[in-house]
């Protein structure tokens, strides 16, 4: 394992990540149950999902790039909880890191950046969804001071079988 953040950097995601940002994402879909999207998708198709991460305000994305050229290693978010304009001070947040750049600490690099950015924001609980098992996960969301609240049982049916969402919470 290398050491944390050893050549990685991390930035705001802008329009010139469009393409390797869907290629990860798609990687989640079509191999895991990390995410409960069920088909691939387009760059075009994920355009209005960038766009509705400016780089101000509650909703952002944050890339890691590293390893010595512009390679993206792994993003996160935070996004709207829910549509209802009383949820507009609670952020969904996620992190995906790049198959092979596990175990580096570049999950830590953008939970970090991400809520960086967002101490000054009007935002007052984050919310992670975990589908289970995923260990990982739960200790990253644990070491950012998330607390379980509750899982959802059988929530979501992916690769011919039924997953629990464990549920997490952050005070901002």
């Amino acid at each position: 394992m290398q050491p944390e953040g050893a050549d990685v950097q991390v930035r705001p995601g802008v329009e010139g990540d469009l393409k390797a940002l869907t290629e990860l994402y798609n990687h989640y879909v079509s191999e895991t149950a990390i995410t409960f999207d069920t088909r691939i998708f387009t760059p075009e198709e994920r355009r209005p999902w960038l766009l509705s991460h400016p780089e101000d305000g509650p909703h952002r994305l944050m890339v890691a790039t590293g390893d010595g050229s512009q390679r993206i290693l792994g993003y996160a978010t935070s996004s709207a909880f829910r549509p209802k304009p009383a949820y507009a001070t609670s952020v969904e947040t996620t992190v995906y890191v790049a198959p092979g750049a596990g175990r580096r600490g570049i999950g830590t690099l953008l939970y970090r950046a991400l809520f960086a950015a967002l101490a000054d924001e009007d935002v007052h609980r984050a919310y992670a969804g975990v589908a289970q098992p995923n260990e990982a996960s739960a200790r990253l969301h644990e070491r950012f001071g998330f607390r379980p609240v509750g899982t959802y049982r059988e929530v979501g049916r992916k690769f011919g079988r039924y997953w629990d969402v464990a549920w997490y919470e952050k005070q901002l």
